[in-house]
């Protein structure tokens, strides 16, 4: 068990966390959620004893081991992979050093020899004996090929990097688990293998995460990181969420009995207990949600972005034509003969195994990229607004917010005063003087939400986005995601977050070196048609 009692951490005048109280068990496993700054990662740290808090204490039930996921990527530069996942375990590879630099000596003594055998012994209860082993299994269920496992860090690619210490950070089965955003960099199906993993693990973890499907899959509990509090709820991202905007709406309405509210609270309970899944954390969600009542449950204090687009007109029968288009780089082919239409309704969600595929694509339907060849045509009654990946051009002149989304106003737009521009920038929580803050100060996710602002005022009728929810908070995420499922306009999307592909998109096309897969179905759909499986390693063989 973890147990947080008095907690404060302070920088200055500015308090991260006041009087935190809290306990964490065995058998659960809660996803840290809070606003980008509330001090999420802050508070993995101060759990692992990396930063220390101004006031409280931290303990740990003794004997119990934490592992962290590191995000230095450069720490181990000098270690084999293999050896890099083993040092997760920091004890057993103690114990390790220690037996090697004893059989290593020149003149190995009696007392030397009983040393050994005490060694043997830890090494043992610790299975050392199958460490080696228990960690290349690990490697190769991330996606790290043996042909790595002896390799140097430094010498492996970066996008490998972070799956070994992935590995490392679960090596061993540690008695509790920090990791802080794990899916980064990690493909669908790895994704999936590391949900199945922790939804199955049987000890403590804590998860910093954006991607809501990966936290409805393995989270038993919400910890809650707002208001310099941290409260913990029973449930995964979505009950919490839902639970918390049904409390609000029916606090916000006075003319409901108090009975009803309480009534439609608990049918809500039932019906989400019923739904739970993932095997044994499925169990342990489901008895915690039988047992929660509803004085628990407390509305969000959240501010949730006002994303809206508005298309000016409908689009025509003809929007996009795409004919034989074709992209490489470096002389590797990122999608080959790419020749499909879009149609009247369609929401579709391109994937590619390749991450620059996509991005090279939509670059070149919205004229930042070129062809190898190749055609693609937009119809006229098509407006388009487009979210790219990168969008640090955008932001290369120090205006103030104001005059930046100024020079964004399209020409059928003719009554542009201040009043107007802040309605843009007050539905992305610009408010106040934030209107006068200027874009070379700007966070990651500030950025996003003023390039959703230059969205907005197109009034687009097509919508490409590429990685939507990159540097956005769980909030701006939800609001987005909602406002994709309401919106009547035509969408191209990508995403890492499950759940925007399976609940915004209708038609799935995956980008290939050989050619295009193109199905009208939901993503979830697509990943499991066992047809598709087969044509997907064909096309990619």
């Amino acid at each position: 068990m973890i147990s947080v009692k008095d907690l404060k951490l302070a920088y200055g005048k500015r308090v991260l966390f006041e009087e935190v109280n809290l306990n964490f068990t065995k058998g659960n496993c809660y996803g840290v959620i809070g606003a980008n700054g509330a001090g999420k990662s802050t508070f993995l740290k101060i759990l692992s004893g990396e930063i220390e808090p101004n006031k409280g204490v931290v303990s740990i039930t003794p004997g119990e081991r934490m592992a962290v996921l590191k995000q230095n990527q450069f720490q181990f530069d000098e270690e084999t992979v293999l050896n890099t996942v083993m040092i997760g375990h920091t004890k057993l590879w103690a114990v390790m050093k220690e037996r090697e630099a004893i059989y290593a000596l020149a003149d190995f003594t009696e007392e030397d020899g009983m040393k050994a055998a005490e060694l043997e012994g830890e090494f043992g209860e610790m299975d050392g004996y199958m460490a080696e082993s228990n960690a290349g299994t690990l490697l190769g269920e991330l996606g790290v090929g043996e042909e790595y496992h002896q390799a140097l860090m430094k010498d492996i690619p970066s996008t490998l990097k972070v799956r070994v210490l992935l590995a490392q950070a679960l090596f061993g089965n540690p008695d509790i688990l920090l990791l802080d955003e794990p899916t980064n960099g990690l493909d669908i199906e790895t994704i999936g293998w590391l949900e199945n993993f922790l939804a199955d693990y049987e000890n403590i973890v804590l998860v910093v995460s954006h991607d809501r499907h990966f936290l409805d899959a393995v989270c038993t509990h919400i910890a809650d990181v707002d208001r310099q509090k941290i409260k913990i709820f029973t449930g995964n991202y979505t009950f919490w969420y839902e639970s918390s905007q049904l409390m609000a709406r029916q606090l916000s309405d006075k003319n409901k009995k108090t009975e009803e509210k309480r009534q439609a609270l608990i049918d809500f309970i039932a019906r989400f207990s019923a739904n739970a899944s993932k095997s044994k954390q499925a169990t342990s969600r489901k008895k915690a949600l039988e047992k929660l009542s509803i004085e628990e449950i407390e509305p969000s204090y959240r501010k949730y972005p006002g994303i809206i687009f508005q298309p000016l007109r409908e689009v025509g029968n003809q929007i996009l034509n795409v004919e034989k288009l074709t992209s490489s780089v470096d002389g590797r082919i990122l999608f080959k003969d790419a020749t499909f239409s879009v149609n009247k309704g369609d929401k579709i969600a391109f994937l590619s195994r390749d991450p620059l595929a996509v991005t090279s694509f939509f670059n070149i339907i919205n004229n930042e990229g070129s062809a190898d060849s190749g055609t693609f045509e937009w119809g006229t009654t098509v407006t388009t607004a487009y979210l790219p990946q990168e969008n640090s051009k955008y932001f290369n002149e120090p205006l103030n917010l104001m005059d930046w989304l100024r020079q964004y106003v399209p020409p059928h737009v003719t009554d542009v005063d201040e009043p107007f521009l802040r309605g843009f920038l007050g539905k992305m929580l610009f408010s106040g003087d934030d209107v006068t803050k200027m874009t070379n100060v700007l966070s990651g996710g500030e950025k996003v939400r003023c390039m959703l602002s230059r969205m907005m005022l197109q009034n687009p009728n097509c919508i490409v986005l590429d990685q939507p929810t990159n540097h956005l908070d769980l909030e701006s995420i939800q609001s987005f995601n909602e406002q994709c499922m309401e919106y009547k306009g035509i969408i191209l999307l990508t995403s890492h977050d499950h759940t925007f592909m399976q609940t915004v998109a209708n038609r799935i096309i995956e980008l290939t070196p050989k050619g295009i897969i193109d199905r009208l179905m939901t993503f979830d759909e697509y990943l499991d048609d066992s047809r598709v499986k087969t044509l997907r390693e064909e096309m990619y063989a």
